[in-house]
C-alpha cells in the first residue's frame, strides 16, 4: 500500500466518501506492485483446496491442520483431547523424574515417535496446574534463558520440533541457564527435538531418547473410547501391522470408530502397505514409464492431453540420466523404441484414471490408484535415482513454472515438493525453495515456493522446518526473498506461528533498505486472514499499538515512526478478502477486548497530519461497517468512541466531530444515528 497522501477531507462537503472500498482496493494494489502474484496464491490456499492425492497431517486433506495456531496458551479442554487416550511410553517415568528434579527435560526422537502428545502428559503431570503454553519453536536457548516472555509460576510450557542451534561448546552452560531461569519462575519446561545430541549430552537438562507407545494399547484405547464394540476393538488389534507409526495409528482407529472395515483400512498402512509401489519400483523400468510416476508425483489431476505434454517434456530432461538397455537384436547404442503414451499410461499399475464433476461436465483426470502411493513413489525415485535424474526434474519443473503460470499446476507441484521434503528436504530447499524464492523461476516460482512453505505447515513433522525456512530467507541479503517471506508469514505459516510472522513482519516494516509497505500489508493479509479463521487477531494490534506508544515520544519524523504509521493505516483498513469487509469492525464484533487498543491505533493516525485525511476516511467506513457486522451496533460503536476519545488530544476530538458531526446530521444517511452514538462518546471524555 502507498503511503497516505493529503486530500479532501471526507464529509467537508456533506457528501463523505462515495467509495471507500474502491479506495482500499486501489491502495494495496498500487503498494503491492510487483507481488500481485503473492496474495492470489494465499486467497487460492485459503479457498476451494482440491487436494485429494497430497495427504498431510492427521486427517484428511485440506487446510483445516493450516487454519489454527500451532503456539500460544493451550486451554484444558484442547489438554483433555490429547490426554484422553494418551499411553506411557517405556521412557515415560524417566522423564517425568527429570522434569521433577531439573524443571525441564528434552525428549529426542524422530517424527511419529508421539513427542508431542507426550511433552503435554508430562507438564500434566509434573507441573500440577490445568495451564498450559506451546512455545515457538524458533525461540532460542538465549530467548529462553532469559526468559523472553517471562515463565509464570505454575505454568507448563512445552517448546515443539526446537530448531537445531548447530555446533556449540557452550550448549551445556546454554541449558544451565535455561534450567536456572525456569527453576527461579517456579514453572516446568518440556523441549521435544528431532535432532540428535552431538557429542557429550549436557549434564544440566536432561536430553531423554523418546519411544513408541505400546502401538495395540493405543489403537484399544482409542477404539473403546470411540464406543466401537468388542469384537470390532479385538479385530483391529488383531490386525494391526507391522511398521505403523502413532499418526498412523491414530488416523485407522478414527477411521474403523466412522464405521470401516478394519481389514481394508489396515491395507493402507503399515511396512506392507507400500509394496505395489517397491514392487514397481523393483522391475526394469524404461524411461517413459519413470517419466510417468514422476509427472504423476508432481501434476496430479491433469487430463491426458496437459499430463502428456508435461511427461514428454520431463523425458528429454531426464534422457542424459537414464541409461536404456536396447531392443533385443538392435544396435548397442540404439535407444528403445516408444511406447504410445497413452496405452502405456493405461498399462501402468501405479496410474489411475478418475472421473470428476466440474458443472454440468464430467472430466477425466489421472490421479494414483490410492493417495498415499504418492509418497511412496516420491521416496522410491528419491532413494533409486541418482543426483543427474533430480537435476532433470529440478530443470523440468523450473520450465513448468515459467511456461505454465498456472495456480492450478503450481498447487500441485508445491504438494509434491512439500511431501518430497519428508525424505529429501535438503534437496528441495536447496535445488527449488531457495532458487524460486529468489526469483529464478519469475513470479510462478515465489508463489509456488510460498506455496510449499504452505503445504509444509498442513504436516506436525515439517511446520517447524517451515518456519525456519521462511525465517532464513528474511535473514537473507536478497530482497526477492524477504518479498517471499513476506507472502509466506501472511498466509498459513502466520496462522500456525502468529508471534513469529508479527515480529518478522514488523522487522521488515522498520528496516530501511527493505520495503515497508510490502511487509506492511502482508502484515494486514495475517490479519484477515486471523480473523478468517476465528484465531486471536489481538497479536497483530496488540504489537502495533505497543510499537506506536514507544515511538510517540519521539518528535522527529524517522524511517521507522513513518513506517509504523504507515503500517498501522494499512491494517486498520484491512478487508477480509472473501467478504470484502472491513475487518476491523469485524473485530470490534468478535474481540470487544481489543476495542481500546483499536482506539489506541485509529488515534495514532488521525494525530498524524499526512496520514489524516485517509484515516478520517478510514474511520467513517468502519463505522458505516458496523451494522453488517454487528448484531447490536450502538454499544459496539459507543465502546470505541469512548476508547478513541480517550487516546485522542483535546484538539483532536473536536476535528473529528466537525468532520463526522456534518455527516451524522443528514436525514438521508443511515449510519447518522450510529456515527452520532459514537461521536457523543467521543465527546464524552473531555476532561
Amino acid at each position: 500500500m502507498a503511503p497516505a497522501q493529503e486530500g479532501p477531507v471526507p464529509g467537508a462537503d456533506g457528501q463523505g466518501p462515495r467509495d471507500e472500498g474502491a479506495a482500499d482496493q486501489g491502495s494495496r494494489a498500487e503498494g503491492a506492485a510487483g507481488q500481485v502474484h503473492h496474495n492470489n496464491v494465499n486467497q487460492y490456499f485459503y479457498g476451494a483446496l482440491d487436494a485429494t492425492q497430497a495427504l498431510f497431517g492427521i486427517g484428511s486433506a485440506d487446510s483445516a491442520n493450516a487454519r489454527r495456531r500451532a503456539v500460544g496458551r493451550l486451554d484444558a479442554g484442547e489438554a483433555d483431547v490429547v490426554l484422553a487416550s494418551y499411553v506411557e511410553p517405556p521412557c515415560f517415568d524417566e522423564a517425568v523424574l527429570a522434569l521433577q528434579q531439573d524443571g525441564v527435560v528434552v525428549l529426542v526422537g524422530p517424527p511419529g515417535t508421539g513427542k508431542r502428545s507426550g511433552a503435554v502428559a508430562l507438564v500434566a503431570a509434573v507441573a500440577g496446574g490445568r495451564e498450559y503454553v506451546v512455545l515457538s519453536p524458533g525461540r532460542s536457548l538465549e530467548d529462553l534463558a532469559t526468559g523472553r516472555p517471562a515463565f509464570e509460576k505454575g505454568v507448563g510450557y512445552v517448546l515443539l520440533d526446537r530448531m537445531h542451534d548447530g555446533p556449540s561448546g557452550t550448549a551445556d552452560f546454554d541449558w544451565r541457564r535455561v534450567r536456572d531461569t525456569v527453576r527461579e519462575s517456579g514453572a516446568h519446561l518440556v523441549v521435544t527435538t528431532v535432532h540428535q545430541v552431538e557429542g557429550e549430552a549436557p549434564g544440566s537438562v536432561r536430553h531423554v531418547p523418546w519411544q513408541l507407545p505400546d502401538l495395540a494399547a493405543v489403537l484399544r484405547v482409542r477404539l473403546v473410547r470411540a464406543g466401537c464394540a468388542g469384537d470390532t476393538v479385538e479385530q483391529a488389534v488383531a490386525l494391526l501391522p507391522a511398521g505403523c507409526g502413532i499418526t498412523e495409528v491414530a488416523v485407522a482407529a478414527d477411521r474403523i470408530a466412522r464405521g470401516s472395515d478394519p481389514a481394508e483400512v489396515w491395507r493402507e498402512y503399515g511396512s506392507s502397505a507400500a509394496r505395489p509401489v517397491r514392487d514397481w519400483f523393483a522391475a526394469e523400468r524404461s524411461l517413459q514409464e519413470l517419466a510417468e510416476v514422476t509427472t504423476l508425483a508432481f501434476v496430479t489431476g491433469a487430463g491426458y492431453r496437459d499430463f502428456e505434454t508435461c511427461q514428454e517434456r520431463l523425458e528429454e530432461w531426464l534422457a542424459p540420466a537414464v541409461w536404456e538397455p536396447p531392443a533385443e537384436g538392435a544396435a548397442a547404442d540404439a535407444p528403445r523404441p516408444a511406447v504410445d503414451r497413452r496405452f502405456s499410461l493405461n498399462r501402468n499399475t501405479l496410474v489411475a484414471v478418475e472421473k470428476r464433476k466440474q458443472g454440468a461436465l464430467t472430466r477425466t483426470v489421472l490421479v494414483f490408484p490410492n493417495p498415499q502411493y504418492r509418497q511412496w513413489v516420491l521416496e522410491e525415485l528419491w532413494a533409486t535415482r541418482s543426483t543427474s535424474y533430480w537435476n532433470g526434474v529440478r530443470n523440468w519443473l523450473t520450465e513448468l513454472l515459467r511456461t505454465q503460470p498456472d495456480p492450478g499446476l503450481q498447487l500441485s507441484v508445491a504438494a509434491g515438493l512439500a511431501l518430497l521434503a519428508r525424505p529429501a528436504f535438503d534437496e528441495v530447499a536447496e535445488s527449488c525453495l531457495h532458487p524460486w524464492a529468489g526469483g529464478a523461476a519469475g513470479p510462478a516460482g515465489q508463489s509456488t515456493a510460498t506455496l510449499v512453505l504452505q503445504w509444509m505447515c498442513l504436516d506436525e513433522g515439517l511446520a517447524a522446518i517451515a518456519l525456519g525456512v521462511a525465517r532464513d530467507w528474511v535473514r537473507a541479503p536478497d530482497p526477492a526473498l524477504w518479498s517471499t517471506a513476506t507472502t509466506v508469514f501472511s498466509g498459513a505459516l502466520g496462522v500456525r506461528f502468529p508471534t513469529d510472522a508479527v515480529h518478522t513482519l514488523l522487522r521488515l516494516i522498520g528496516r530501511r533498505a527493505g520495503r515497508p509497505m510490502e511487509a506492511a500489508a502482508a502484515l494486514a493479509d495475517l490479519v484477515s486472514v486471523l480473523a478468517e479463521c476465528h484465531e486471536d487477531t489481538g497479536v497483530v494490534f496488540r504489537a502495533l499499538a505497543y510499537r506506536l506508544a514507544v515511538q510517540r515520544g519521539t518528535l522527529a519524523a524517522g524511517h521507522r515512526k513513518e513506517s509504523t504509521l504507515d503500517a498501522v493505516l494499512t491494517v486498520l483498513r484491512a478487508r477480509d478478502t472473501r467478504t470484502g469487509r472491513l475487518v476491523c469492525a469485524e473485530v470490534m464484533e468478535r474481540q470487544p477486548e481489543l476495542i481500546d487498543k483499536l482506539g489506541e491505533l485509529w488515534a495514532g493516525v488521525l494525530g498524524n497530519r499526512p496520514r489524516q485525511a485517509l484515516a478520517l476516511r478510514g474511520l467513517n467506513a468502519t463505522l458505516r461497517a458496523l451494522p453488517t457486522v454487528c448484531e447490536q451496533p450502538e454499544p459496539v460503536a459507543a465502546r470505541f468512541g469512548d476508547a478513541l476519545g480517550t487516546a485522542l488530544q483535546p484538539t483532536e476530538r473536536r476535528l473529528l466531530s466537525t468532520v463526522l458531526r456534518p455527516i451524522a446530521a443528514r436525514p438521508d444517511e443511515p449510519a447518522a444515528p450510529l456515527i452520532d452514538t459514537f461521536l457523543t462518546a467521543v465527546l464524552s471524555t473531555e476532561d
